[in-house]
């Protein structure tokens, strides 16, 4: 079934992989979910290695990543990005948003905070302690962000309409922790406005996180991308896949068939003569044939 969609030639999308463990189906679905948007559009596909929690990667995993993605046939454009090697730029933009007065020291635990506050979409909603009654900056201290209760809305290009009010769903949230390391929140706003993303493709498990990652944008003046939330993989238990859930490695030595079996997942319907082919074959007929509509909602 050929799709219908109109082209975008100025598309620029990307795969931001963390190196907490190699690849599995769940992040193979992923990957190939963003790479096919992005060649349909004869756009540009960029990987990025988020890698700003040092304490969470594992030695050698982004390398074998990008191993990985190479042996299934994926071609990135441009210079992998590193967010290990970005803090420079996450502090500017810390300290824009610290400008407009929106940012606050905290030295709530999570044992206080789980105490004193309701569950919030993404666990417990920060209460405002520290807002309220504020911190002394000599103490080890997390930067969070004042959020207000107007409505957040955007459109998933598969979801479609989605909106959240951050104060009362999600609360004031942290854009760099006690330890100096920055929020997933802030550097992926900030990485995607440098390297001019146009297209966010990525897994459903991430939705509740793109209302707080819009706010930034407008906040620090940056472009809104469109959005794309895929459905996630889970296991038998209904666990998304990963590391913590033993998810199991993409094995390359069969690795068009999880192609295929990825390809099934998100909807899409090769022919079954797609498995006689190799990696080459595989990927012209994908690009070719991409269809959103077919994604399952």
């Amino acid at each position: 079934m050929k799709s219908t969609q109109s082209i975008n030639l100025n598309y620029r999308g990307r795969f931001a992989p963390s190196p907490t463990g190699p690849l599995h189906f769940g992040s193979l679905v992923a990957a190939v979910g963003s790479y096919l948007d992005a060649k349909f559009h004869h756009g540009k596909w960029l990987v990025r290695i988020e890698d700003v929690d040092l304490q969470r990667q594992v030695p050698d995993a982004a390398r074998e990543i990008l191993y990985v993605l190479e042996r299934l046939g994926m071609e990135w454009d441009e210079e992998v990005i590193y967010q290990s090697q970005r803090y420079e730029a996450y502090r500017d933009a810390l300290n824009a948003l610290n400008e407009q007065g929106l940012i606050y020291p905290c030295i709530c635990s999570r044992k206080e905070i789980a105490d004193s506050s309701i569950i919030g979409l993404n666990g417990p909603i920060y209460p405002g302690t520290c807002l309220k009654s504020p911190a002394s900056v000599k103490d080890a201290h997390a930067l969070r962000i004042q959020t207000n209760n107007d409505a957040i809305q955007f459109k998933d290009i598969l979801k479609g309409a989605y909106a959240q009010r951050l104060s009362s769903d999600v609360g004031d949230f942290v854009l760099r922790r006690a330890d100096g390391i920055y929020a997933y929140q802030l550097a992926a706003v900030v990485d995607d406005a440098a390297q001019n993303i146009t297209h966010v493709v990525r897994g459903a498990d991430l939705l509740d996180s793109t209302p707080r990652q819009i706010f930034l944008q407008q906040l620090l003046g940056y472009p809104i991308p469109q959005y794309m939330h895929l459905p996630v993989v889970t296991n038998a238990k209904g666990e998304k896949l990963s590391k913590q859930t033993n998810a199991a490695p993409i094995n390359i030595s069969d690795a068009l068939a999880q192609l295929v079996d990825a390809l099934h997942f998100l909807g899409q319907k090769p022919p079954l003569e797609i498995l006689e082919g190799d990696i080459s074959s595989f990927w012209q007929w994908a690009k070719q044939n991409w269809c959103v509509t077919l994604i399952p909602h």
